[in-house]
């Protein structure tokens, strides 16, 4: 396994599909690959190496999943009852219902109230502007802030469909982190580092990176016109007002390995609990009934391609995972958990053989063909090995 997936991903970097990138695959007991190749920054001669960290944007969502299914477990949150009992903001939700003559919104009440396990499973209702062209003309009409603002108004904001009735990615998690703080009393990051990345071991994931991480981090590249790579001065919130569950975590892949292990054992690892396996399993479920993923048409092309995973095989959603329906041309059966960060970052999980992976590389657009085709030739290498 060794070799052939060094090759792939040393090939990457040599080709210039990727800056840098850092790789692992993981059984419950331990780690069966790790790599890392290239440099942090282009030019930099930084390397990169296995405790690099970055963003891995909604990567932190299946976390924050995580979290609010220890609090269903307590009996402190519900997956079906209104989300307003928790989060007054979430008790009288409108639906855009198009824009009038003057540009100004058209909303209605939603006809059901939004609930946790709406939220978890992305069919609240909830968009993002960035796959979403009427959530991004609400923004511009009225001014509010977009989700990358770090401002607490970013989230108050219509739904795009009634509760329950249609998939669409969106900033629900971010909701939910919100309903996790409400209860517990914490942060959010608070939260975690008291009962899932502190019991798991998970010390380089954070919102706000420590010096430490800092030091460590990859920079962000933007894929030019012409192919080259070119490294961005991202500007971020000097001072955001919340912690965004749905994709603020910082974090290496040598952490986001251990959570990946916790969920193969079932919620469990190097003897820390922080989930009973029949939670575990239920994350892993269909939860959208007969609805399925839908293809995301960008609306910021800077930021992300047209995006979906495997077009033309049926996909669902668990308790913040992608869930897929049939074998896939890499390999992984029916079953896998997977998803994904804004910066090229992937994950999959594999109940079935024991088995996940997780790849980071920092680079916009989401999807770029070139780092997603290095990942998706990297998890064919893992199941060609694993099966071979």
């Amino acid at each position: 396994m060794q070799t052939g997936l060094d090759t792939i991903l040393g090939s990457a970097v040599d080709n210039g599909d990727v800056p840098g990138v850092v790789a692992m695959v993981v059984d419950p007991d331990g780690v069966l690959y790790e790599g890392a190749f290239g440099e942090r920054s282009l030019g930099s001669g930084a390397e990169m190496t296995l405790d690099t960290v970055g963003a891995i944007f909604s990567m932190t969502k299946p976390i924050t999943g995580a979290a609010a299914m220890q609090l269903v477990e307590r009996g402190q949150l519900d997956l079906d009852a209104p989300a307003g009992e928790v989060c007054e903001q979430l008790a009288d939700l409108q639906v855009l219902e198009g824009f009038s003559g003057d540009g100004e919104p058209i909303l209605r009440p939603a006809n059901a109230p939004v609930t946790l396990r709406n939220l978890l499973t992305h069919t609240s209702g909830f968009a993002y502007d960035i796959w979403n062209a009427d959530m991004a003309r609400y923004l511009d009409a009225t001014g509010t802030p977009a989700p990358t603002s770090g401002q607490r108004a970013a989230l108050d904001v219509p739904l795009m469909f009634d509760p329950g009735s249609q998939w669409e990615y969106g900033i629900g998690i971010d909701w939910v982190g919100q309903m996790i703080e409400q209860i517990s009393g914490m942060s959010l990051g608070e939260y975690f580092a008291e009962n899932v990345t502190g019991p798991l071991g998970m010390i380089d994931t954070a919102f706000a990176p420590t010096e430490s991480m800092t030091t460590r981090a990859a920079t962000v590249h933007a894929r030019l016109p012409d192919g080259r790579l070119a490294p961005l001065d991202l500007t971020k919130p000097e001072s955001p007002e919340f912690e965004p569950g749905g994709g603020g975590l910082h974090a290496t892949m040598i952490d986001y390995s251990r959570f990946i292990r916790m969920i193969l054992n079932e919620g469990e690892l190097d003897g820390s609990r922080v989930l009973a396996p029949q939670t575990v399993a239920l994350m892993a479920q269909n939860h959208m009934g007969e609805l399925r993923v839908r293809p995301l048409p960008t609306q910021a092309a800077a930021y992300s391609r047209d995006a979906e995973f495997f077009p033309g095989s049926p996909k669902s959603w668990g308790l913040s995972f992608q869930v897929n329906e049939e074998q896939t041309f890499t390999g992984r059966p029916p079953g896998t958990l997977m998803w994904a960060g804004l910066a090229n970052s992937y994950f999959w999980i594999d109940p079935t053989n024991g088995i996940g992976g997780c790849y980071l590389s920092q680079i916009f657009p989401f999807v770029d063909p070139h780092t997603l085709g290095t990942f998706l030739a990297f998890e064919t290498g893992v199941y060609a090995s694993h099966q071979g």
